[in-house]
């Protein structure tokens, strides 16, 4: 049996297992079925929850910096943000998590706050990395748990917002109605090489498309409190400046938009995290690549992970296969047609319930799956 280069390139099964995790447990599985075969693991994430796992996992010399922050529901949490070597010389750069720090899992489902909870735990750890002299930030900002608008991210790296009579508004979405004036003049400047933003979400701020109509609903606001969350993001779109509709800025809350008036760069998630952690050059040297996620959905399709990476082995002329947790009815036969192989764990545990108690056991399965096709392919 020929020995086979096998790249596993997944992002996290969100809710039950993360991508560090689960590219582990799927090299089990294939190892088991094919142990001569050398494997490598490269994780993936699009800005959300595993991005400090993508470049630990994958950048020799990271290292995570832990920082207790103000976690959404003001309540400190135990973070940490990822230091990256100096590569080229440029000075190392700091990789900031928003879904460690401000993120919706923090909160349990029956105590979502979707008024109140803000991204300052975000920013204090964008500050801590400052403070230790990166030269540039990467900044992932999935999964958040709040509608600030960013608000509570500038205000810990020093903006004031505040009121017709000088006062601090209300953190949250609660206070930005009230905002007559944002003082900018202690805002810490971007660092010397600026300021990645990794996002998969392409809405603006505002309007039946924006920040609170399509994502607050997710964070446990109601129907009627959509219009009044949209006229508070208008209000700080109004005093910030800046332009509102440009791609991305609804992302996190509006967190985007705060991040591109603070100076930095939106870019997609996926294909950022991608190249920083050298997944095109480990696929050209490739026999075939593993991805998956915990829902393969008609929306993989717009840029999600396996469906880049999927597109990355194309272009090295690498087969690539599927694991997901679910592979949706909705998936069109021309998005599977990209991969050589797919498999559901859904599927091969029985039931989504049985997948979601124990996901590294049928991740297991799922490599050593993959790993008998191959063998008798």
């Amino acid at each position: 049996m020929t020995a086979r280069n096998i790249v596993i390139a997944v992002d996290s099964f969100k809710g039950t297992i993360g991508a560090a995790a689960a590219a582990g447990a799927l090299a089990r599985g294939w190892a088991a079925a094919r142990p001569g075969d050398e494997i490598r693991l490269l994780p993936m994430a699009d800005g959300g929850e595993g991005t400090l796992d993508a470049f630990a996992a994958a950048v020799p010399g990271a290292r995570r910096m832990p920082v207790t922050v103000t976690g959404p529901d003001d309540h400190p949490v135990d973070a940490s943000w990822v230091l990256l070597p100096a590569g080229d010389g440029s000075g190392p750069t700091g990789v900031v998590e928003l879904a460690s720090t401000s993120g919706i899992e923090l909160l349990s489902p029956d105590a979502l706050r979707p008024w109140d909870a803000h991204t300052r735990g975000f920013g204090e750890m964008i500050a801590a990395a400052l403070d230790h002299g990166v030269a540039r930030l990467v900044l992932g900002i999935g999964s958040s748990a709040s509608t600030d608008g960013g608000t509570g991210m500038l205000t810990a790296l020093g903006a004031r917002f505040l009121d017709d009579r000088g006062r601090p508004v209300a953190p949250g979405a609660r206070g930005l109605a009230d905002i007559a004036r944002a003082d900018l003049t202690g805002l810490r400047p971007l660092p010397p090489g600026g300021a990645t933003v990794l996002s998969d979400v392409t809405h603006g701020l505002l309007g039946p498309a924006g920040a609170a109509h399509v994502f607050a609903p997710q964070k446990g606001a109601a129907p009627d409190d959509l219009p009044r969350m949209d006229a508070g993001l208008t209000r700080l779109s109004t005093v910030l400046g800046g332009d509102p509709d440009a791609p991305g800025s609804g992302a996190a809350g509006g967190t985007g938009y705060a991040l591109r008036v603070w100076g930095a760069d939106l870019v997609p998630g996926a294909g950022a995290v991608a190249d920083l952690i050298g997944l095109p050059a480990a696929l050209a040297a490739a026999d075939l690549v593993l991805t998956g996620e915990g829902s393969f959905d008609g929306q993989s399709a717009a840029g999600k992970v396996p469906t880049h990476v999927a597109r990355l082995a194309t272009d090295a002329a690498t087969p690539v296969a599927l694991v997901a947790g679910r592979i949706a009815d909705d998936v069109a036969v021309a998005d599977l047609a990209g991969f050589a192989a797919s498999v559901s764990l859904t599927a091969l545990a029985g039931s989504a319930a049985e997948a979601m108690a124990d996901p590294a056991r049928w991740l297991a399965e799922a490599g050593a799956s993959l790993a008998r096709g191959a063998t008798d392919a």
